[in-house]
């Protein structure tokens, strides 16, 4: 600490303080602090000889104090026994996740909200917990609430408070997603022009289905009710909006509750839409370009359950060209090649009629080597198994052949066991079958509205696709999403309202860390910034590496000291909510 002299221009006067230097961690800027003002010299030379010469002395002391409390000698007893009530390590990596949910003002949202609600709880400290939990312990919300004292925030509220918040947060899902939008936009910045769309489910581990838990297809080839979640996404792989469906609710017939959602409400402009063959429907379709809508797609095309006049363009050598935009030969590892063309589609209309329209899009195609040698690969196995079920029937039933019965010829099943049925033609293995499958394999086609992207600009537009698959990864493996614990729709809906709330603050990290780590790598990083009560009020760290480094520097948080006292992580916790 130094004693800082500042002449006030305005006044001719000069004013004494006593600063240090400090270096933001954000920014790595250095700058003074004061630390406690003084007064003007002309007033401060009344009752001091020499002003100058005391509180320079009283900033050495200052700064030889402070270097003290940096110091201590502690004595270490080996013979010294835990007390009773050890509370283990106590997590600080949490602060991270503090620092963006209070970025996104979070916690303005959920305070407004409860202002006036009859309820006493504090929603916004459960909905810290369970985001917190969400991401560094998933589990059911009475395991979040056991392991509430992992953290250093004073959680006051009990199990059932957290069940009465989830009721609570269902009825302001659609507000907390709109709004965490608006926050991202305004503090991070969101590129909306291409929207990416997919559709996922999530079961549920109990006897029945009811009206919202169906049976549906499980992702997962699970028998359990599930329910459905559309997703949408930012051009960064940043969550924009969900809906939940019942679980018997077709992929196709999502896409225009959600996209809808997002063009009403999200203030986008004109989108591109990226989506996977799953919802392409002429309905679909229309709804984006159709009459004064001006949206536009790019959707995955199966080659395989198109026209014959389409499968014929595909296999047809004529046009096919390189990386390099030069024609290939048959050795080639790859060959791609696009048309603009004039497509008829079946679209339903107001009064339930169909209707044919046409749309004017862009098809590319391409094959891929690597691609054929992995779907005959993924095959592999499904033809041992049929080339098995021809050998000997009995051994297989409807439910252990998946995938491999349409292999072969003469097969049939008894509607309530599940067996085989012995017919008068013997089984045999469909031989056409799998060479017209095999003709198409390595093959892949886009089609697209935008009929000025190059044919790359279409491959690579639709690849950020993966990015949601791999979304739903981290929220079914990361987060453990799935199975859930409660059963209520609304609780249903709150939970994933959690879920939603924690991806977004994963991706936000991995965005402002520039993308170098996974999810996986980042949680698993915050969670191992944990320390130990050592000494009274002093807690030891023993984690510390590159992960923890950038977070921290990124998000101007300090994860590099060995020893922090208490005081000094509530200081450090409290800055990460301002």
């Amino acid at each position: 600490m130094y004693l800082k002299k500042s002449f006030r221009k305005q006044t001719g006067r000069t004013y004494l303080s006593i600063a240090k230097k400090y270096r933001d961690p954000e920014t790595n800027v250095s700058s003074d602090r004061n630390v406690k003002s003084l007064g003007y010299l002309d007033e401060l030379e009344k009752k001091y000889d020499d002003p100058i010469a005391h509180f320079t002395e009283v900033a050495r002391k200052m700064t030889e104090e402070e270097n003290k409390q940096k110091k201590l000698t502690l004595t270490i007893n080996m013979d010294e026994t835990l007390p009773q009530e050890a509370e283990g390590q106590r997590n600080f990596g949490y602060a991270a996740i503090l620092k963006i949910y209070h970025q996104l003002k979070l916690d303005r949202f959920f305070k407004n909200k409860a202002r006036h609600e009859p309820f006493k709880f504090n929603s916004n400290a459960i909905m810290i917990l369970l985001v917190v939990s969400r991401l560094l312990s998933p589990g059911s919300k009475k395991k979040a609430f056991e392991e509430r004292k992992r953290y250093f925030e004073r959680f006051n509220f009990s199990l059932a408070d957290i069940y009465r918040a989830l009721s609570h947060y269902a009825k302001i899902a659609k507000e907390a997603q709109r709004y965490l939008h608006a926050q991202i936009t305004e503090k991070y910045g969101r590129d909306t022009k291409t929207i990416y769309y997919d559709v996922t489910n999530f079961y549920f581990e109990i006897d029945k289905a009811d009206e919202f838990r169906k049976y549906g297809r499980s992702k997962e080839r699970r028998h359990n009710p599930i329910v459905q979640m559309g997703l949408a996404m930012d051009a960064d792989g940043i969550p924009i909006h969900y809906e939940l469906f019942p679980g018997n609710k077709l992929d196709k017939e999502t896409f225009r509750t959600v996209v809808g959602e997002v063009r009403k409400n999200y203030d986008t402009g004109r989108i591109v839409v990226v989506a996977d063959m799953g919802v392409i429907t002429g309905d679909n379709i229309y709804y984006l370009t159709g009459g004064k809508n001006r949206n536009g797609y790019v959707f995955s095309f199966s080659v395989r359950g198109g026209t014959e006049a389409f499968k014929k363009y595909v296999l047809d050598s004529a046009g096919y060209v390189g990386m390099d935009s030069r024609p290939v030969d048959e050795d080639a590892d790859f060959k791609i090649k696009s048309r603009r063309i004039a497509r008829d589609i079946n679209v339903t209309m107001r009064s339930g009629k169909s209707a044919r329209k046409t749309v004017y899009e862009k098809q590319v195609v391409f094959w891929a080597r690597k691609y054929e040698r992995k779907a005959r690969a993924e095959r592999e196995e499904v033809v041992k198994k049929a080339m098995a079920l021809v050998e000997d029937p009995k051994k297989y039933t409807r439910a252990i052949n998946y995938g491999a019965a349409k292999y072969v010829r003469n097969l049939k099943f008894d509607r309530k066991t599940g067996e085989i049925i012995e017919g008068k033609e013997r089984p045999s293995f469909d031989h056409e079958r799998l060479a017209e499958e095999e003709k198409y394999d390595g093959y892949y086609a886009i089609v697209t509205s935008e009929l000025q992207m190059s044919d790359q600009e279409v491959i690579d537009t639709y690849r950020g696709l993966w990015e949601i698959e791999d979304t739903f990864k981290v929220a079914k493996g990361t987060l453990e999403a799935r199975p859930v614990y409660v059963s209520r729709e609304d609780r249903v809906g709150a939970h994933f309202l959690t879920c939603f709330i924690s991806l977004v603050i994963i991706r936000l990290m991995q965005k402002l860390t520039e993308y170098r780590y996974s999810p996986e790598k980042i949680v698993a990083c915050l969670n191992a910034i944990s320390c130990s009560n050592e000494e009274d009020n002093i807690y030891l760290f023993d984690y510390r590496n590159e992960v923890s480094d950038v977070i921290g520097k990124t998000l101007g948080i300090d994860f590099t000291k060995k020893r922090l006292r208490l005081a000094e992580i509530k200081n450090v916790l409290a800055k990460s909510k301002k």
